[in-house]
Parts: C-alpha cells; sequence; structure tokens
C-alpha cells in the first residue's frame, strides 16, 4: 500500500521548462500554491504574487503557480506560451509548474492533497476556479485556502504570520 502524504515535501511537479521540481527542495520555508491561467478576469494578479514574491521570499516565502486550463479553457498554450505571457505581461520571476489538471481522478496528487487537507466552503474539496490560493506553512502542512477572489495583497498578513512561526 502507498504511503500516505504526510506533508507538501512528499511531493513533486514537473517545473514549466519541463524539469523536476521535488517539493522537498523548499523544506522549512513558506509555500503559496496558485492555480493560474493567462486569460482569466482574475490573471492581472500574477502582478500582486510577482510583489509577493519579491517582498518575502528572502524571508522564506516561495510562490508556486500551476497552470490549468480545466476552468473555460483559459490556460489553453503550451507551457513555453503560458512562461512568456507571464513574463512579457507581469513580469514573473516566481517559479512557475507545467500545466496540470487540479480536479478529478486526473488531478495532479500534490492538488489532491492540497484539497483534502483544506476543503472549501462547505467541505467541498473541488477547486472552484482559477487562482485558488494555499498557504503552507514551515512544517509542510497547509495552513489555510483562499478563494480566487482574495487578492494576494489581502493574504500578506497571513504570510508574514507563517514566516513568523518557529
Amino acid at each position: 500500500m502507498a504511503k500516505t502524504p504526510g506533508s507538501i515535501y512528499d511531493f513533486e511537479a514537473l517545473s514549466i521548462e519541463g524539469k523536476p521540481a521535488h517539493l522537498s527542495t523548499q523544506r522549512g520555508k513558506v509555500m503559496l500554491i496558485v492555480n493560474t491561467a493567462s486569460a482569466c478576469g482574475f490573471t492581472p494578479q500574477f502582478a500582486g504574487l510577482e510583489t509577493l514574491w519579491e517582498t518575502y521570499r528572502d524571508e522564506g516565502l516561495v510562490v508556486l503557480g500551476f497552470p490549468s486550463n480545466e476552468f473555460g479553457g483559459q490556460d489553453p498554450g503550451s507551457d513555453g506560451e503560458i512562461a512568456s505571457f507571464c513574463q512579457v505581461n507581469y513580469g514573473v520571476s516566481f517559479p512557475m509548474m507545467s500545466k496540470v489538471k487540479v480536479n478529478g481522478g486526473d488531478a495532479h496528487p500534490l492538488w489532491k492533497w492540497l484539497t483534502s487537507e483544506a476543503p472549501g466552503i462547505l467541505g467541498l474539496k473541488g477547486i472552484k476556479w482559477n487562482f485558488t490560493k494555499f498557504l503552507v506553512g514551515r512544517d509542510g502542512k497547509v495552513i489555510k485556502r483562499y478563494a480566487p477572489n482574495d487578492t494576494p495583497a489581502s493574504i500578506s498578513a497571513d504570510i508574514e504570520a507563517a514566516l513568523a512561526a518557529a
């Protein structure tokens, strides 16, 4: 029987450049994990996510973007096209991962774990839209889930608290 993941460090993904990204390399850091899309009403949040990354990365924050095309087909491009769009339009320099599914049987294992650790409203596990965010503490455990309309700036106090935690 497969071992049940105990923390985020038990997962890996592919970077948007196609290289393995072992989340265990982020041990001891605070992570903000976001499902992103390039053609969504919330796409301007890339700028706020980049601001969080620039403001807090030296204190131990890692922002990880996971493009998904599940909601209204709002990220149909290739990984290369997505990476270029994010950099050119929003100056994104935080780590972006390869496009994933965040819901259903084909969902990336990380997203299955995140949604089981921090269900949404009424205990629903599924991701409802782009730019759902998960804050993960230095211990690799999910602290909180945020809705798409929660702006990056609005969660900075929670990030500061997570960074200050031992």
